[in-house]
């Protein structure tokens, strides 16, 4: 019997890595706030959310980015971004979508986000971290 629960870890650990899902199962299983959101973003977010049939994982990438990139979230748009490679995003489609976000996030938003893009691809050869 599939579980929501079990379908959010599955779909986290294809997007973010099993190590990273298995740290964050283990994570909801401890106390506090943080054990609390955990739950919820792989019962929620993951498990009923990013399982929805209606966008591919491209298209849900996408959406994810903009948005973060709107609210000036770029720790959260570091993971994404390279979540987006992950579900098939190229370099150049990141780019853009940065690019697009400028006249309706502002410049500032905008390029907050290329710099976390450029910071990624300076860090190490992300495309060999995948």
């Amino acid at each position: 019997m599939k579980t929501v629960a079990n379908e959010g870890s599955r779909i986290y650990a294809e997007l973010r890595g099993e190590d990273n899902a298995q740290r964050m199962e283990c994570l909801s299983q401890t106390a506090g706030a943080e054990a609390i959101i955990a739950e919820l973003s792989l019962d929620f977010v993951f498990g009923k959310i990013w399982a929805r049939d209606r966008l591919d994982r491209k298209q849900r990438s996408l959406v994810t980015i903009g948005v973060l990139i709107a609210l000036r979230q770029t720790s959260e748009l570091e993971k994404h971004l390279q979540v987006g490679l992950t579900n098939g995003l190229s370099r150049a489609e990141l780019e853009e979508a940065i690019v697009q976000t400028a006249p309706y996030a502002g410049f500032p938003a905008a390029w907050s986000a290329a710099n976390v893009l450029s910071s990624l691809s300076q860090g190490s050869d992300i495309e060999d971290q995948l």
